[in-house]
């Protein structure tokens, strides 16, 4: 899942439960995307919250679908505890809107208010979107729209109907998941660049640097990204502290060992879905040997760090280096065989 999913159900929990204490009296909508046929930049399990007032937070589609939910809402639709509505084919449920794409898009539109149990429904959604415990959602159609929620192993399709003798749908399970992260272990040039195309992409990133001197030239730059937490300490120690989760990519960029090797040491311990550090074949070849040698690493683990590190793109620019540090990283995370691109043969 994106970050931005997390930002939703952040927001979604301040609104109903407010750090003053108060419990408003307004319900707030959550929207998830259940399907998409033909282009779509949301994917089936994105978020939108929204409030009868027209504040809202995520996204459906590019916008124009946003705007007709937001109208519909304002307008006192949207009653029950769920219900499904379509866009596209002629317009939502025939009255309306089409795709400018000629798509369609299948949204599940659930009303939340501040009791208990729905408060806690989207703590429970948090912690797994945080790399807590993957969770099932099933949500019901019919009647009250009951929601249940159990551990799951956070395998399988995103978004799931639940059919009955007809075919026809009484409900959705929904899998939660952690949200995509992308760790840097150290700052430089390359790992700049890749955070910046990593929050695009949608990834929580996070940026580990313990060096003074960096640090002082970050600080002396007044650098910020939006979307990027800069940590001042030690990859290894984040790394060490519980700072990997399954949809985490740590990536070393730095040429510096003290920072690589050590933050390679810690991650093949995690269950990161991506190792990476920079170097040339014959410095990826030294590194293996002295993470063996000095690390004490197994040739199963040094086997889980990719090194060299990206795809083969003839990179030679810091962010062309970090786009294809990036493509890797999501053919990987979406199950692309390694033949769909040659490794760099140096960096």
């Amino acid at each position: 899942m994106q970050h931005l999913d997390l930002e939703v159900i952040c927001q979604a929990i301040d609104w109903l439960a407010p750090s003053d204490g108060t419990r408003p009296d307004s319900p707030i909508w959550l929207c998830t995307v259940l399907s998409t046929f033909g282009s779509s930049p949301r994917e089936p399990g994105a978020w939108l919250v929204a409030r009868a007032d027209g504040q809202h937070r995520g996204s459906l589609s590019g916008g124009c679908v946003e705007e007709d939910f937001l109208a519909r809402l304002a307008g006192g639709e949207f009653t029950a505890s769920a219900q499904v509505i379509r866009y596209g084919e002629g317009g939502h449920q025939g009255a309306g809107i089409a795709l400018p794409c000629g798509g369609l898009l299948d949204v599940l539109v659930e009303r939340f208010t501040a009791s208990e149990a729905d408060i806690a429904h989207l703590k429970a959604l948090r912690e797994a979107l945080e790399g807590q415990t993957p969770r099932l959602r099933q949500v019901m159609l019919a009647g009250d729209g009951a929601r249940t929620l159990q551990q799951d192993s956070g395998l399988g399709e995103r978004v799931e109907p639940l059919k009955g003798h007809e075919g026809e749908a009484y409900g959705y399970q929904l899998r939660v998941g952690p949200v995509a992260r992308l760790l840097l272990a150290g700052l430089s040039p390359v790992a700049e660049a890749c955070a910046a195309f990593a929050v695009s992409l949608g990834f929580e990133v996070i940026i580990c640097e313990p060096r003074e001197e960096v640090l002082a030239d970050w600080d002396a730059r007044k650098t910020s990204h939006t979307g990027v937490t800069l940590r001042r300490e030690l990859p290894s120690r984040f790394i060490a502290a519980g700072g990997c989760h399954a949809a985490t990519a740590v990536v070393a960029l730095t040429h510096d060992p003290r920072i690589d090797d050590l933050a390679m040491i810690e991650a093949v311990r995690q269950p990161a879905f991506y190792i990476g550090v920079m170097g040339s074949q014959r410095t990826s070849q030294a590194r293996a040997e002295r993470l063996a040698r000095s690390g004490g690493l197994s040739a199963e683990e040094i086997a889980r760090i990719v090194m060299p590190i990206g795809l083969n793109l003839g990179s030679k620019t810091p962010a062309e280096i970090a786009l294809a540090v990036m493509a890797d990283i999501v053919r990987i995370r979406r199950g692309r065989a390694r033949e769909s691109g040659r490794a760099r043969e140096s960096l």
